[in-house]
C-alpha cells in the first residue's frame, strides 16, 4: 500500500476510533507506534463486530473469527470473503461513519501488518488473537442485547481470567514491544515487568467494568461474579432494580479494593521507566490518572447502578490532569505522591472493608 494511505489509517483514522487512548499512542516513543496503532485498530475493528447488535449474535461471532483467521496469515477464500462482507455487511450497520470507514479499511490493515518487522507482526497477531478471544468469550456467554435475560460470570476467578483476555494481556504485548523497541528499558527481569503490566491492564479492564456496569446489565451482561452477589443476598437480575446502588455497595467496594491493588502494581511499573524515558513514562501514567478519577467519582456515587448517572471523566479534567502530569513527569517523589493521595482518598471512602477486600 502507498505511504499516503498507511500514514492516513495510521494517523486521522487512528486518532478519529481510538478517542482518549489516542493521546496514549501519540506520545509513544516512535519506534513502538506503528505496530501498537496497528493492534489497536484490528482490535476496534474486532470489538466493532462483536458489539453491532443489530447483527445476530451467531453471525457476529462467525465474522470475528474470520477476522482473527486473516489477522493470524490465513489468506483463503472463505476468509477473504468474510473481510469484503464485514465491509458491506457490518459497515453499513453503523451509525458513527468513522466506525463504518475503519471496517472498510480492514484490507488495508492487513496491508500494513504484512509490511510489519517479523517479530512486531507475530506480537500484533497474538495480542489481537487474544483480544477476540475475550470478545468470543462475551458472544458465546451472554444472552443477544434485547433478548430480555441476564446472565453473570460464576466467581472471582472467570472475573479475573476475563480482565486478562480483554486487557491484562494488552499489558504483557506493550512491555514485549518496550523490550523489543526500546531494549533496556527495564532493570528487572523481563518476566517480573511482564507481571506488572498484566495487572496494570487488569487494573484498566475493572475500572471500566464497574463504570459501565449499570449500560451492560441492561444488555444482559452481568460482570459482577455470581459468587459475590450470592453473598449479598443479590441476583444478577435484581441489580437493575431502583436502590441496587446501596444494595450492591459491597461488591463495589471488594472490586474497588482489588483494582486498587492491580493499580499500585500498574504505578511501580510506571516507576520502573527511566526518568529520561518521558514519552514512555506518559504513555503508562496517563491511563493510571484517569483510572483513578474514574475510580475516585465512582466511589462518591450513590446512584453507580443508575445508567442516567455513569461516572464519567469529564475531558476538561482529563486535559487538567494531562497537563499537570506533563510538569512533573520526572519527579517520582511528586508522582507518587499525587498517586497514593488519590488512593488514600478512594480507600478512605470505601471504608475499613476494603483493606480486607484488596488482592496482593
Amino acid at each position: 500500500m502507498s505511504t499516503a494511505a498507511r500514514a492516513d489509517l495510521l494517523g486521522p483514522l487512528l486518532k478519529r476510533v481510538s478517542r482518549s487512548f489516542y493521546l496514549t499512542l501519540a506520545v509513544l516513543p516512535a519506534p513502538m507506534r506503528d505496530p501498537v496503532g496497528l493492534a489497536y485498530l484490528l482490535a476496534r475493528a474486532a470489538d466493532t463486530i462483536a458489539d453491532t447488535s443489530l447483527i445476530e449474535p451467531a453471525r457476529r461471532l462467525s465474522l470475528l473469527l474470520a477476522l482473527r483467521a486473516a489477522v493470524g496469515g490465513d489468506t483463503s477464500g472463505e476468509t477473504m470473503l468474510a473481510i469484503r462482507q464485514m465491509a458491506g455487511d457490518v459497515a453499513g450497520r453503523q451509525a458513527l461513519p468513522d466506525e463504518k470507514r475503519l471496517l472498510e479499511s480492514l484490507g488495508a490493515a492487513l496491508s500494513v501488518l504484512d509490511q510489519l518487522a517479523t517479530a512486531d507482526r507475530a506480537a500484533v497477531r497474538d495480542i489481537v488473537a487474544t483480544l477476540t478471544t475475550g470478545m468470543e468469550f462475551d458472544l458465546r456467554t451472554f444472552p443477544a442485547e434485547d433478548s430480555g435475560d441476564i446472565v453473570a460470570l460464576p466467581d472471582a476467578l472467570a472475573l479475573d481470567r476475563y480482565t486478562y483476555l480483554v486487557a491484562g494481556c494488552v499489558g504483557e504485548f506493550w512491555t514485549k514491544m518496550t523490550c523489543a523497541h526500546l531494549p533496556g528499558t527495564f532493570d528487572e527481569p523481563q518476566e517480573t515487568v511482564i507481571a506488572r503490566g498484566v495487572r496494570f491492564g487488569k487494573a484498566l479492564q475493572l475500572t471500566n467494568i464497574l463504570r459501565d456496569c449499570s449500560k451492560d446489565l441492561r444488555i444482559g451482561r452481568c460482570y459482577l461474579p455470581a459468587s459475590m452477589l450470592e453473598q449479598h443476598g443479590l441476583t444478577p437480575a435484581a441489580l437493575r432494580a431502583p436502590g441496587a446502588s446501596s444494595c450492591a455497595r459491597p461488591v463495589l467496594v471488594e472490586l474497588m479494593a482489588t483494582a486498587l491493588a492491580h493499580y499500585r502494581a500498574a504505578a511501580d511499573y510506571t516507576f520502573a521507566i527511566p526518568r529520561w524515558s518521558i514519552r514512555l513514562r506518559l504513555a503508562c501514567l496517563w491511563p493510571i490518572l484517569i483510572g483513578l478519577e474514574t475510580l475516585r467519582l465512582l466511589v462518591g456515587n450513590e446512584a453507580w447502578l443508575d445508567p442516567a448517572k455513569i461516572s464519567k471523566v469529564s475531558r476538561n479534567h482529563v486535559y487538567r490532569l494531562v497537563a499537570g502530569s506533563m510538569a512533573t513527569v520526572c519527579f517520582d517523589g511528586v508522582l507518587r505522591g499525587w498517586i497514593e493521595r488519590t488512593m488514600r482518598e478512594i480507600e478512605a471512602k470505601l471504608g475499613p472493608a476494603a483493606a480486607s477486600a484488596a488482592v496482593a
